[in-house]
């Protein structure tokens, strides 16, 4: 019963997520969608060459690679954060409330999202109005480049940072807590409570999680960019998805994007090897 139950788990990756390899060989090709994978010609790497001489692509790498490490930074602790923060929350009618608060963005479409952040970022929108209470003119911020990967990770940190914390939270229900007992015994405070058992006890959680983000480092997601992407911002915003989705689907440009994305991938792939390496040392890594 227990293989019959994940069946329909495994054949969802074999359909979706191994069947489509095969399509990564057009990386190869100068791929003609009229002749197919077997009539389109060879060309080798020159894909390859094409994309690292594009002077627009290592600036599309540079945005991705900063906005995915402006995530690890400021994303990643903040579900962390949060969860510890439920987690001394008395009462569990408050914390249901409040976990249901901050969940609720989640399911938000980033279609939304982004329309909720125009309004609020216009030039008559509520920042730029309590703004003028303190006698400052309004700003576009949405048309600032230097105000847009702020918006993206505030954003994102506003629409995920509550879905983030289940994991932690189910991971500080297995915490003992007679742990916390003898804390109190010993005059420890909540703050080294924190430090002490509360962290420690999360860390192979964290550790986890960290080493999924990082397998995923070049890969920011569509939605949220292409959403609050404006043409003032394309020289800070422009990642690696939204060129794909000009270059390929909308020129037509298949082989060169499909190499773009398999790059993408070798690079995930390598930062997982290199820091699931130095996990291990701490008996933490995935495998």
């Amino acid at each position: 019963m227990l293989y019959l139950m994940i069946l329909p788990g495994i054949v969802y990756y074999i359909l979706f997520k191994y069947v489509p390899l095969a399509g990564s060989i057009i990386t190869f090709q100068d791929y003609q969608i009229m002749n197919g994978i077997w009539g389109s010609p060879w060309v080798g790497f020159d894909n390859f060459k094409f994309i690292f001489t594009y002077p627009d692509f290592w600036n599309v790498l540079r945005n991705t690679a900063l906005i995915a490490l402006y995530q690890l930074v400021f994303s990643f602790p903040a579900p962390i954060i949060l969860a510890l923060l439920f987690n001394e929350v008395a009462g569990r009618f408050m914390k249901r409330t409040y976990q249901s608060i901050f969940y609720l963005p989640h399911f938000l479409s980033w279609v939304v999202v982004g329309g909720i952040v125009f309004e609020l970022l216009a030039t008559g929108g509520l920042v730029n109005v309590i703004r003028g209470w303190f006698g400052y003119e309004p700003v576009l911020f949405m048309q600032q480049e230097g105000a847009f990967r702020t918006i993206v990770i505030l954003s994102g940190i506003w629409k995920e940072v509550g879905w983030g914390t289940i994991i932690y939270l189910a991971a500080l229900t297995a915490i003992n807590p007679n742990l916390y007992e003898a804390a109190v015994v010993d005059g420890a405070g909540k703050w080294k409570q924190a430090i002490y058992i509360t962290l420690p006890s999360l860390l192979p959680t964290i550790t986890v999680l960290f080493l999924l983000n990082i397998g995923n480092f070049l890969e920011l997601g569509f939605d949220q960019i292409f959403n609050l992407l404006t043409p003032m911002t394309y020289s800070v915003g422009d990642i690696i998805e939204t060129y794909v989705y000009r270059a390929g689907v909308l020129q037509g440009q298949y082989s060169m994007t499909t190499a773009i994305g398999l790059f993408q991938s070798v690079i995930g792939f390598i930062l997982l090897y290199i820091f699931n390496r130095l996990a291990r040392k701490t008996e933490q890594g995935l495998w």
